[in-house]
């Protein structure tokens, strides 16, 4: 299939970065080599890349890949989602959306406000889900700390999975006042995570709000992880910190974060289109649309 060209679209949830690519009706897959070739700089950059592509089995209606800056795969991205409903929404004409992810299934809603809420699932807490190298029987708090062993900077994160494994650190001062960028690559590679962690820095500022920052697996520093608020808030109400439901911000914006009795969680917010063109699956190698408009 070298040389097949798709069609993509460079989007954002909330400054997460997004390239939904097109494959519906293709054979063709998107490859390792190819998310890292179109993630360049010079190219076109992305958190996530989010591979649309014909449902395997009936009980949905498309099956999304999600490549990472690096090329590894991830689970789950709910700003991702977000953006692959916006796109299907101008391409089919529908509003409601079941996914299947690696995380399992997902669904996605546009609301006549323009708001996209999508289901993430239910979150998981064992030591072996998330998954953790070393067994703690009490995941909302579990040993692990940056800076010396009697005055740490950050210790004791709780650990979730969303899909995607998470460790969230509470803190009670600004959130911009850790250095996330010079620590957090430190622990996403930690041997306490076998398959790397997201983390997050979180400050709970009132029972129905949070703000986060999160460092996240295989992309760096984001402006926006949507799987990231949700454990975030799913952490919070586990130690009692916070309500079922609040708004969590992060660096690019506000989102909504239910944890519904059901044991699913919800997130709500935007999506926004950037530009289009086309690329090929194989090598990354891609033209933009002429006349494409920059949202």
């Amino acid at each position: 299939m070298a040389g097949t060209r798709v069609p993509f679209a460079k989007m954002n949830g909330l400054g997460n970065e997004i390239v939904v690519a097109d494959l519906r009706g293709q054979e063709a897959r998107v490859t390792a080599q190819a998310a890292r070739a179109l993630a360049q700089p010079n190219a076109v950059p992305f958190d996530q890349l989010m591979e649309i592509a014909d449902p395997a089995s009936p009980d949905r209606d498309f099956d999304i890949r999600i490549f990472n800056t690096d090329g590894s795969l991830a689970q789950a991205c709910g700003n991702g989602t977000r953006c692959v409903a916006q796109w299907l929404q101008g391409a089919v004409g529908r509003n409601d959306f079941v996914f299947r992810t690696a995380a399992g299934r997902i669904t996605a809603n546009i609301g006549a406000d323009g708001l996209i809420t999508v289901d993430m699932g239910r979150p998981r807490f064992g030591w072996q889900e998330i998954p953790l190298s070393e067994e703690f029987a009490d995941t909302r708090c579990i040993e692990l700390q940056v800076g010396p062993i009697d005055a740490p900077v950050l210790h004791t994160p709780s650990a979730v999975s969303m899909g995607n494994p998470h460790a969230v650190f509470w803190v009670d001062q600004d959130v911009w006042s850790y250095a996330l960028e010079r620590f957090g690559p430190l622990l996403e590679n930690h041997p306490l995570f076998p398959e790397r962690a997201n983390i997050t820095i979180a400050q709970v500022v009132a029972p129905d709000h949070l703000i986060i920052r999160t460092w996240e697996r295989g992309v760096g520093l984001t402006r926006a992880c949507g799987s990231g608020a949700c454990a975030s808030l799913v952490a919070a109400a586990r130690k009692e910190l916070t309500g079922r439901r609040a708004t969590v911000t992060v660096p690019g914006g506000d989102l909504l974060i239910e944890w519904e009795e059901n044991g699913n969680v919800r997130m709500t917010g935007p999506a926004e289109f950037e530009f289009s063109g086309e690329f090929d699956p194989q090598t990354g190698d891609f033209v933009r649309d002429p006349g494409s408009k920059t949202a």
